[in-house]
């Protein structure tokens, strides 16, 4: 036997409507409620969550227009904006039908009812409250996670002209529902960008969503992105909203946008036009209102211009550009990170370092990191784990991949050609001092190329 579920009100001034459909839906329902006279609903609904209300649309004081079923629906959704209700009526036709859907309700119900379709519209409209639900929910999540952030920009720090720079872009950006493309390498601190501008937004109480567009595969990136119907594919065993359509309302993140294929781009810049979606397996445009956040550590504009990323997809994505300087021109941001990660770490792992050294400080900033701000924060943590003492010394961090720069020679104590190969791109981005067209030019590559090694080796 199939697990009941949902909670179900019926409201009907016919008593033999209401024995009917109970009969029939406590097969399906954990619990079906009935009541003859629409004005117990607000009692009703206090005492208990329905996830589905079917409500006549005509009672005894007008007949045929469905006036009152409008006045219960107005007050249903007033007491649950979320509610699930399906209008019943032996008067219904196209032009009520249009009108219940614009006034809040999810479907309509003609009497008499066929058991199979009513049965079907019911399981539809749980699952609808179901996801309704289950947005609701990750939008609560997001308000307590932006309540935690008391810091303007969280974990997203720096006094050095150009992290200032960034932060005023932001304030002036933020409160607008313009396109941002965030320009950065790796490890400098995109994602960050991308959940102050959404914070600091108009849509703050609205659902972030992120998504790693390097992490989907095109067979199913439309899926991910815009859903699909029950039987779209293998696979699909129900509908399900995609990203964007569970964002709507919200912002949207889409990092790694530079690894997007061409027929890819094509898609999403279709989607951004029309400003709607059409789930996998669906012909029926679903209008979506986000806010599109872009990133990458890749040459876009070189990529456009080469022909590898389309011109038109680049003007819809990038209204501001945000760009994030790498740590290694960030020199007076060093001490700040430094004192932030001592005090984040340190509480996290109940350690009592009072202070760093100053040769300490002179190390940080020597160094090159090639892995910029996320480097910076794994080697805090991995030394304020294996280190002891008050006081945290030169000694105390080991910085491996630190190569002397006077050194025209290089050593290598591995074969592996992987290895290898990161270890000589290090090599030409210190000759270079990040500089990555000298870089690419002196190792035979394009920029492009060059870029994409270096996401691959994570530097």
């Amino acid at each position: 036997m199939a697990e009941k579920k949902g909670k179900i009100l019926i409201v009907d001034d016919n008593k033999d409507i209401l024995f009917a459909l109970k009969l029939l839906l406590r097969s399906v329902a954990e619990s079906v409620k009935t009541t003859t006279d629409p004005r117990d609903i607000p009692v009703l609904m206090d005492k208990e969550n329905f996830d589905v209300i079917l409500l006549d649309m005509n009672f005894t004081k007008d007949a045929i227009s469905g006036k009152e079923g409008f006045y219960w629906l107005e007050k249903i959704l007033e007491i649950d904006p979320n509610a699930v209700v399906l209008f019943i009526t032996a008067y219904g036709d196209v032009e009520k039908s249009v009108k219940a859907i614009r006034a809040g309700a999810t479907d309509f119900v003609l009497k008499p009812w066929q058991n199979e379709k009513l049965m079907a519209t019911i399981s539809s409209a749980l699952k609808l409250r179901q996801s309704k639900s289950e947005v609701n929910e990750l939008k609560t999540k997001q308000r307590e996670l932006s309540t935690i952030m008391d810091q303007p920009f969280a974990d997203f720090i720096g006094v050095s002209p150009g992290m200032k720079k960034v932060f005023e872009t932001i304030r002036k950006v933020a409160g607008t529902d313009a396109n941002v493309l965030i320009l950065g390498e790796n490890g400098t601190g995109k994602e960050l960008v991308a959940r102050a501008l959404h914070r600091e937004s108009l849509r703050n109480n609205e659902i972030f969503v992120s998504l790693d567009l390097g992490a989907i595969s095109e067979s199913l990136f439309e899926s991910e992105l815009f859903g699909h119907e029950k039987g779209a594919f293998t696979d699909a065993k129900a509908s399900r909203p995609g990203r964007f359509e569970l964002a709507s309302g919200g912002t949207v993140f889409l990092d790694e946008i530079g690894n997007l294929s061409m027929p890819m781009q094509s898609k999403l810049l279709t989607v951004l036009e029309r400003r709607e979606v059409i789930r996998v397996g669906s012909n029926k445009p679903r209008p979506i209102d986000i806010r599109l956040i872009s990133a990458t550590n890749m040459p876009l504009k070189d990529m456009a211009a080469e022909g590898n990323f389309r011109q038109d997809l680049l003007y819809r994505i990038n209204t501001v550009e945000i760009e994030l300087p790498p740590l290694r021109e960030r020199e007076e941001d060093i001490p700040v990170l430094a004192e932030h990660f001592l005090n984040v770490y340190s509480k996290k792992y109940r350690k009592k370092f009072r202070k760093l050294s100053s040769s300490v400080i002179r190390k940080l900033s020597e160094y090159p990191w090639p892995g910029n701000v996320r480097e910076f924060q794994h080697v805090f943590e991995r030394t304020v784990i294996m280190s002891d003492g008050p006081v945290l010394n030169e000694d105390d961090f080991h910085l491996t991949t630190h190569r002397s720069s006077s050194s025209e020679g290089m050593e290598l104590d591995t074969y592996n050609l992987e290895e290898i190969e990161k270890t000589i791109i290090e090599k030409v981005l210190r000759k270079y001092k990040g500089n990555v067209s000298k870089a690419a030019a002196d190792l035979g590559l394009t920029r492009t190329s060059l870029y994409r090694r270096l996401e691959k080796h994570g530097l």
